[in-house]
């Protein structure tokens, strides 16, 4: 099956002002000058693959059918953890096998997923500190011109996994907790609307994020004033809690893996 699609995305941890960055470009354009580069991001904490898992799940779906999305968060880079391509949905991946995928992959299971083993489609030299550049680059590059990812290797029979922790849902509360912490600083939940359906949202809900509490669940950030501690729900879907024009993980020193309790009173 060939791709045959220019679109190609780069998710790293390298830095936005990194030479890794420019370098793993050189390499795709190298062999593949037509292709249109995107910077998905290269903020991510280095080596936090958590944070990456939940950037591609979040944002690969919104590109157009086919398009390639190359992820390099890699701590076990050199070793002998995989290099994998994936074909979820109507995307294409080539990520580290560890975890990076695991996030999409829970959502839309992989039909077809490959090791990438084939030398003959990487740099001919390869460095024990890049494989960015050395192995994963060139393949994106080939895949977009056409290259049928059968060719890459032997297929995979699953991902690693990671353990994404899931809000427990109960008569009158739910237990969710702090799963991402946005640009803005808002406190990102695994609270779903879809958990919220039929439940009030005035304030008769109250919501607990460590020692920090607030009532009712909001439309949009202009509903309260600045520096109001509010929840409300984002564009991902989920619960997000906020203070009006301030960085709330910031300010109360919130981290990811914060408890989140809503609770109501009736």
């Amino acid at each position: 099956m060939a791709i045959r699609m220019s679109i190609i995305t780069l998710t790293t941890d390298f830095g936005p002002n990194s030479p890794y960055v420019a370098i793993t470009k050189g390499v795709i354009l190298s062999i593949c000058p037509t292709a249109s580069i995107v910077d998905l991001s290269h903020d991510i904490p280095p080596q936090d693959v958590r944070r990456a898992a939940l950037v591609l799940d979040e944002v690969t779906q919104w590109y157009p059918p086919g398009t390639i999305h190359l992820a390099v968060v890699d701590p076990g880079v050199g070793t002998d953890r995989a290099i994998v391509y994936a074909l979820m949905g109507s995307q294409h991946y080539v990520a580290p096998d560890n975890g990076l995928l695991s996030r999409l992959a829970a959502r839309i299971p992989p039909s077809k997923l490959i090791q990438l083993t084939a030398a003959e489609y990487w740099l001919p030299q390869v460095s024990n500190t890049f494989h960015g550049r050395d192995i994963m680059a060139p393949v994106v590059a080939r895949l977009a011109l056409g290259l049928d990812p059968e060719r890459l290797g032997p297929p995979l029979e699953r991902l690693t996994a990671l353990d994404w922790p899931a809000a427990r849902q109960g008569a009158g509360r739910i237990d969710g907790c702090v799963i991402e912490i946005d640009s803005f600083g808002n406190l990102i939940t695994n609270i779903t609307a879809e958990m919220l359906a039929g439940r009030p949202t005035d304030r008769c809900a109250c919501i607990v994020c460590s020692i920090y509490e607030t009532w009712g669940i909001y439309r949009t950030y202009g509903d309260q004033p600045n520096g109001t501690f509010i929840a409300l729900i984002g564009s991902s879907g989920r619960l997000e809690l906020a203070i009006v024009g301030d960085n709330a993980a910031r300010r109360l020193g919130i981290t990811t893996g914060t408890t989140v309790t809503i609770g109501w009173e009736w």
